[in-house]
């Protein structure tokens, strides 16, 4: 995010008056840019980073896919491990959006748009952007920056930052027409200092992509590409090639960086081959178009390769053809019985197809192989619920909400699950919940007063309850300060 500091300047002038959070959710936080130099702790970031979050999510913007998620985070969290602050604790979520870009926002939490994804040749080349992404975090190029501007709260900062994704992603102008109002020569220092930030972040970066096995030619060869494709995008280049500004220079910098490394043989997994098929026909804006003009997908799926296949078989269900597509899967399934992707996809068809025991079989036994794996629990308990066997997926959902606290989607499945089995206190404290982390306080608070009015309610309940009430209305009249 090599904008955010002249960001912040210039969404300082539009905004509206700052949003502070009550002592109970922020306890005796500095001003960010404090002129004594301090800088926020860890614990004040990661709460910083929670509501931030929260703000990403009310905005529609995160891609709710158990699996790619599951399948970023394992990438993200390899990365981590070989980063120079490995105990961080960084998530990692997908943006859904098919621009081609990636951030670091407060709290560890980076972004990557589908079109990243998408736009990535190899795992290295994603790796590349993923690893120059928690080289921000790890050298607190956001705190560096923080200390440049006025005085701030961290609620403000928070919705400054998410203020800056939406922006970005939904519409660019806005920012451009604010940037116009500041003034030139403070722009260009702020540019100056956050190219020393790409820089520091390229350099760390491909460390990080060599100590992790990762080619670590990965990260110019992304640059490079995009670099030479940026005259095909017309006038809206990708927003990478904006906000991560891409030179010659730096490219070959980041050459020579990477030449002093081992240069390892490129490995792709399967699963970063096949995700990107998921996701590019989900992305398919008609796909019954798509499967009748594209000649590689005419006539059966004998010859092609396991990804074509899969993504044939994903286009054929796409377009209500469930039960051409589930011979293609079952192969697919037969050949490579362990592949958990396979295994999801063959469940998501079969219950399409109106074979629901099928569905539910298949992912019973991919759970016994894979326990406590949310992409396997959350279509599991769906197609449970579907099936009149609620009971079975509220206890499935009961036992994992302790563990997957910042899910949202766990939440709403065992409000649904636990209200067709007559819990009510649970329906309303998971739609709590998941309100919450979607950052709509105000709805969060209705059904904690729902809850809070169900009969049987023990007096510990009532207080947990009534606390937790508490704290969301100081939350919320701090919200309304605006």
């Amino acid at each position: 995010m090599h904008t955010l500091s002249r960001l912040l300047i210039a969404l300082l002038l539009i905004l509206p008056p700052p949003v502070v959070l009550p002592a109970s959710d922020f306890d005796e936080l500095p001003n960010l840019g404090d002129a004594s130099g301090q800088v926020i702790t860890p614990k004040q970031d990661k709460e910083l980073g929670a509501y931030f979050m929260r703000q990403v999510r009310q905005a529609g913007m995160v891609l709710d896919d158990a699996e790619s998620t599951a399948y970023l985070q394992a990438l993200g969290h390899k990365l981590a491990i070989y980063s120079e602050n490995p105990g961080y604790g960084f998530t990692f979520f997908l943006v859904d959006d098919a621009s081609i870009n990636a951030f670091a926002g407060p709290g560890g939490y980076i972004g990557a748009n589908v079109g990243l994804f998408l736009a990535a040749e190899s795992e290295s080349e994603l790796a590349g952007v993923m690893a120059h992404e928690i080289a921000h975090v790890t050298q607190r190029h956001l705190a560096r920056a923080f200390q440049a501007q006025e005085r701030m709260s961290l609620p403000t900062t928070a919705a400054i930052l998410a203020a800056i994704l939406i922006g970005a992603t939904a519409d660019p102008s806005a920012g451009a027409a604010a940037l116009t109002a500041a003034s030139a020569a403070g722009i260009q220092s702020q540019i100056n200092f956050t190219r020393a930030n790409e820089k520091e972040a390229d350099r760390v970066g491909i460390q990080t992509l060599a100590d992790a096995e990762f080619d670590p030619y990965g990260m110019p060869q992304f640059f490079e590409r995009l670099q030479k494709n940026s005259k095909l995008y017309g006038t809206r280049p990708p927003e990478f090639l904006s906000t991560h500004p891409v030179t010659t220079n730096r490219i070959s910098e980041a050459t020579a960086r990477a030449d002093t490394y081992p240069r390892v043989k490129e490995y792709t997994s399967l699963d970063f081959f096949l995700l990107q098929a998921k996701l590019r026909v989900n992305n398919f804006a008609n796909p019954r178009q798509v499967l009748a003009d594209t000649r590689r997908y005419e006539g059966k799926s004998a010859g092609k390769t396991p990804v074509e296949q899969y993504e044939f078989a994903l286009l054929l269900s796409m377009n209500e053809r469930h039960n051409e597509a589930l011979p293609v899967m079952q192969k697919l399934h037969k050949n490579d019985p362990d592949r958990i992707t396979y295994r999801l996809a063959l469940g998501r068809i079969l219950r399409a197809a109106k074979q629901e025991q099928e569905a539910l079989d298949i992912y019973k036994d991919t759970l016994g192989l894979y326990p406590g794996e949310i992409m396997v629990i959350l279509p599991y308990a769906t197609t449970l619920m579907a099936t009149g066997k609620s009971d079975r997926a509220y206890t499935l959902l009961s036992e994992v909400t302790s563990n997957n606290d910042a899910d949202p989607q766990i939440y709403k499945l065992l409000a649904q699950a636990a209200g067709a089995t007559n819990h009510p206190v649970q329906t309303h404290t998971a739609m709590s919940q998941y309100y919450f982390l979607n950052g709509y306080t105000n709805q969060a608070i209705e059904q904690l007063k729902l809850a809070e009015k169900a009969p049987a309610l023990s007096a510990y309940q009532t207080a947990r309850i009534q606390a937790r009430i508490a704290n969301l209305e100081a939350l919320l009249k701090a919200e309304r300060q605006e």
